[in-house]
């Protein structure tokens, strides 16, 4: 990727539960600075935006170039017209106003927006979806969550969080989700929900689980990522167990293809990251089980920008942002 100097810069966040990933970006996509901050949830949230804050400080520093405007994704769900975290995931937030806390600390206009959303947007600039018109991404992580684009358009949804599409019900009255639901795919697809699977079926049968008792230490520490490590060794319960994500998976992704007919799947996350193969079996789900007119022209890749689209499309949607002021 050619840097380009054309303003204006902005700056995107990816605010995690684990990490604050900022980037200041040119007009192509272009990464020109970035800092990373570990997420103190014990601050609180005046503490992390204070952190954000110090991030933005430090990109500024280290190229002395300042952002025009700033993006950022949360995981949860954000109330765009105010700025307000509602509900944020990973970080136990509750009707935070991030946005008016931010622009009264750095004087430059901020947008809001879902982290996925954030992503969705960095995909359509500049990576998988560019020049694409209809497409839906879905972010296979801790979480799943996903953003469409219609005819050109975000599908933003009556209060703005559309794109949710980790909580649609794959099996009726089926295993609880973090939201108040059950059965969603994310119940079962998930990170969580692997590890979760992954720890019941560990103290159901002890020498079967012996593997991930190893590499996680201890039952309540078996993860998504110790699974799919043992799965790569041949392990018997976790080739099940995998087995069965793609199943609840490529079954969400069939009902998701339906609804929205999109010309381009775009899969990232780090689930995804850390088992590429998923998007080939779930291609295979998709092209035997969803209807034929719907997969006639559908095309379904890998995010390109990896873990750099949060920040990335964060930066994109803030860009947007400046050219209505």
């Amino acid at each position: 990727m050619t840097r380009n100097s054309k303003k204006p810069f902005t700056y995107g966040v990816d605010l995690g539960g684990t990490k604050i990933e900022t980037v200041l970006v040119d007009a192509t996509g272009f990464v020109l600075s970035r800092e990373r901050h570990p997420t103190n949830l014990e601050k609180g949230a005046k503490g992390v935006i204070n952190d954000i804050v110090d991030c933005v400080k430090n990109c500024l520093i280290d190229t002395e170039i300042k952002g025009e405007a700033l993006g950022i994704g949360i995981a949860g769900q954000v109330d765009p017209s105010t700025g307000t975290v509602i509900f944020g995931t990973n970080l136990g937030w509750r009707n935070v106003p991030i946005r008016s806390e931010l622009e009264k600390a750095l004087g430059i206009p901020i947008v809001v927006t879902n982290d996925v959303r954030a992503a969705m947007w960095g995909e359509w600039m500049h990576g998988a979806g560019k020049g694409v018109n209809n497409f839906v991404v879905i972010f296979v992580g801790t979480g799943i969550g996903g953003g469409i684009v219609s005819d050109g358009r975000v599908i933003k949804g009556c209060t703005g969080i559309a794109g949710e599409l980790g909580h649609r019900t794959i099996v009726v009255d089926g295993r609880k989700c973090h939201c108040p639901n059950y059965g969603c795919l994310e119940a079962y697809a998930g990170g969580w929900a692997i590890a979760e699977r992954a720890q019941e079926a560990v103290r159901a049968d002890l020498q079967a689980g012996k593997m991930l008792i190893e590499l996680a230490g201890s039952i309540d520490k078996v993860t998504a990522v110790h699974v799919i490590q043992a799965y790569n060794n041949d392990d018997l319960l976790s080739r099940r167990l995998m087995k069965e994500t793609i199943h609840y998976l490529g079954s969400g992704v069939v009902g998701i293809v339906n609804a929205f007919n999109p010309c381009v799947l775009i899969l990232g996350g780090g689930i995804i990251e850390g088992f590429p193969e998923l998007i080939e079996v779930v291609e295979q789900i998709v092209r035997k089980y969803a209807l034929e007119a719907s997969v006639e022209r559908l095309k379904i890749v890998k995010a390109a920008l990896g873990g750099d689209a949060g920040g990335i499309g964060a930066a994109a949607l803030a860009r947007s942002l400046v050219g209505e002021i």
